[in-house]
């Protein structure tokens, strides 16, 4: 039995009612991605006219910063006829801008061709501004670790600057006795006098290495080289691995792509797994104390660290355990080092995860995307 034509017009009044009272923005695109309905929610929220948003005059409202990439990947999702998901801030009609989760699904027609796009728009800033609180916090931990483990190197970082510092001192004196001779050997100066810029240069690096992780900046991604990164590290905790007489190798493989990272976090889980391979090894004396420092290869797209140990190793029913906040095997440990490390890793798109070594101790290793 066909419905009459006042049966249809109520039903399409109902459904209009149910779309414009939904507590969710909706609108519907033409093909060309031109905006032909808005619900009503949609419009109180712009507080605009229908005649204003129609075509693409709903754009206006869209952040400047978000603009250009939204429409743009908007556009890119008409062509290809893919299911569109992309955020971006929407102004308010009293002038606040918000962020929103914007969805786009295609409807064909039965040969296939595109005939409406329906799109939804869900407010997602009380969820933005608690993911900044969360990244806020976790920043401010990671910070705090930092400046924590640098204070159990304190006495082996010093001990590294010392050290040139003391060949300048030499140096010098060197320098002005070569210099207080009837006839001044000036070769043997300028010998000494490259040697005190040399050591110089180096008590600096060693220093601004610390200021870098002592500094509380929000992140900064840019391109880094793995190895010179494992390189500038292994500096700061060569006081450590010398006083508890452990051998440290380097196995870096050359020609290794770059990953996108921020320097300083990365820096941060490198020196906590070197200094946990250390401590796992304070109380090992049947067989050589050696540290591994291993890059290579990873599965497709991947750079991968490994920092291998000859210590007391790790128990199966505590692999993942070690991950975990405030879990620790260490009288005087914290149990955050490793939480952090992780959580730093997996925020750069990588994973951090341990394995028994064959024969003793154990490796931590780290995979990090590498930068196209």
């Amino acid at each position: 039995m066909e419905r009459s034509h006042q049966e249809i017009e109520a039903l399409k009044d109902q459904l209009r009612l149910v779309i414009d009272t939904i507590p969710v923005l909706v609108v519907v695109g033409r093909p060309d991605a031109s905006l032909e309905f808005i619900n009503r929610r949609w419009l109180e929220y712009l507080g605009l006219s229908s005649k204003e948003v129609e075509g693409w005059g709903w754009t206006a409202a869209i952040h400047p910063e978000d603009a250009q990439r939204f429409t743009t990947e908007w556009r890119l999702a008409m062509t290809s006829g893919k299911p569109f998901e992309q955020e971006a801030r929407i102004r308010r009609a009293d002038g606040e801008y918000r962020w929103f989760l914007h969805r786009g699904v295609p409807l064909r027609d039965e040969w296939g061709n595109i005939v409406r796009w329906y799109a939804t728009s869900t407010d997602i800033e009380d969820r933005k501004r608690a993911e900044a609180a969360l990244q806020e916090a976790q920043t401010e931990l990671a910070h705090v670790t930092r400046v924590t483990t640098l204070g159990e190197l304190a006495a082996s970082i010093a001990h590294e600057v010392n050290q040139p510092l003391s060949g300048v001192v030499i140096n010098g004196n060197a320098c002005l006795r070569w210099l207080a001779f009837a006839t001044p050997n000036l070769e043997e100066a300028r010998q000494a006098v490259d040697r005190i810029v040399r050591d110089g240069k180096r008590a600096g690096e060693i220093i601004g290495r610390i200021r870098k992780l002592l500094r509380r900046t929000a992140t900064q991604k840019e391109r880094l080289d793995i190895n010179d990164t494992v390189l500038e590290i292994a500096v700061l905790a060569q006081g450590e691995v010398r006083r508890n007489k452990i051998a440290l190798r380097m196995e870096l493989a050359p020609d290794l792509p770059p990953v996108l990272g921020d320097r300083v976090q990365l820096q941060q889980v490198l020196l906590n797994l070197i200094m946990n391979g250390i401590e796992a090894m304070n109380r090992v004396d049947d067989r050589p104390r050696e540290l591994v420092i291993r890059t290579d290869f990873g599965e497709t797209d991947q750079v991968r660290v490994a920092v291998q140990d000859s210590g007391i190793g790790l128990e199966p029913q505590h692999i993942e355990k070690i991950f975990d906040a405030f879990y620790t095997t260490k009288s005087e440990g914290m149990g955050m080092g490793l939480a952090i490390s992780r959580s730093i890793v997996e925020n750069h798109g990588g994973r951090l995860w341990a394995a028994p070594n064959n024969d003793s101790g154990a490796t931590f290793l780290v995979t990090f995307l590498k930068h196209p």
